[in-house]
């Protein structure tokens, strides 16, 4: 006597391999490496370290607006100085700041524009709705010259960036 094996189960896992697929997928790249963070605290970046709440020395208001502008644009800190940016969009589209070096920023905006709805959750990065704000608190302890950009598909190629320059303590 044969056994026959329903086909039920192979249909259901075919069904349902996309969707995992796609969280798998999600969650290794956890935002861009949030995990990363969760797993072994901060790493450092060539432009500083996520910093603690308890060590801001100061505090910078990042406006960002529809015009594809950041104000201010530039931006000068000491070296070891621990900044909390509080990011305020005032335009009607998302908007975002992420810190890093020209290199780093290029990569990723044509990562951006290959993958629009790319989920971000690094300590260098702020997602900001439309009227709303975010905030980000970072540690610059490596002297150079770095930027900020706002990397959603368009919005960088438009010109919405700027720079900072950390100058040795």
């Amino acid at each position: 006597m044969k056994r026959r094996i329903s086909p039920l189960p192979a249909l259901l896992f075919a069904a349902l391999l996309p969707a995992l697929q796609v969280q798998a997928d999600e969650s290794s790249h956890a935002g861009h490496g949030a995990m990363n963070m969760m797993d072994h605290g901060p790493e450092q970046k060539p432009w500083g370290i996520a910093g603690q709440g308890a060590k801001v020395d100061r505090t910078v208001e990042i406006r960002m607006g529809d015009n594809m502008r950041f104000t201010p644009q530039k931006l000068q800190v000491r070296q070891g100085e621990t900044i909390r940016f509080v990011h305020h969009n005032d335009g009607k589209l998302m908007h975002e700041f992420v810190l890093g070096t020209r290199q780093t920023l290029d990569e990723h905006a044509a990562e951006m524009l290959k993958g629009p709805g790319m989920a971000h959750g690094e300590a260098y990065m702020a997602h900001v709705a439309p009227a709303a704000q975010g905030e980000m608190i970072w540690t610059f302890n490596r002297v150079g010259e770095f930027e900020f950009a706002c990397l959603i598909a368009g919005h960088y190629q438009a010109g919405m960036r700027g720079s900072i320059k950390v100058l040795a303590d």
